[in-house]
């Protein structure tokens, strides 16, 4: 299965010129914890994290409204390709201790983003699945302390 199959399409985007400030308003009327910071051509340069603005503007005391986004942004982005397979990003999430991988498409264009909870509601709606059918090829569960019919 594909990351596109899991993935939440409705990403959002700021330009790295956006102000810490509207950074922070946009994650709260959105209810997102990052952001993925974007080129013009919708291609990504870095995520922002609420985190990064707790570090990086907040603690260390800077103007908000003076800081922009691709100030404080994480550049090294790791960006996955639409094609890749679940367990792939899995694997690579955890060797590289990430948590939000946006998507892009074979142009590098951002067409979406999955994190690790995205990938924990997906397995686990795919296991009750599994349960589902295992439990429909069983036979009847005995109480416990019945007797076993001969």
């Amino acid at each position: 299965m594909g990351l596109v199959k899991c993935c939440r399409e409705q990403v959002i985007a700021v330009s790295p010129d956006t102000p810490a400030v509207e950074v922070a308003k946009i994650m709260g009327e959105k209810n997102v914890g990052s952001v993925v910071v974007v080129t013009g051509d919708n291609r990504p340069t870095g995520i922002l994290t609420d985190r990064d603005l707790a570090v990086r503007v907040m603690a260390q005391e800077k103007n908000p409204g003076e800081v922009r986004a691709g100030d404080v942004l994480t550049r090294d982005v790791i960006t996955f390709q639409d094609s890749m397979g679940i367990y792939e990003a899995i694997q690579k999430m955890t060797a590289e201790g990430i948590r939000r991988m946006p998507i892009v498409d074979d142009g590098g264009r951002l067409i979406g983003i999955v994190t690790m909870d995205d990938i924990v509601r997906m397995l686990g709606e795919e296991m009750a699945a599994i349960a589902k059918n295992i439990e429909k090829q069983s036979p009847p569960m005995q109480e416990a302390g019945a007797p076993i019919p001969m």
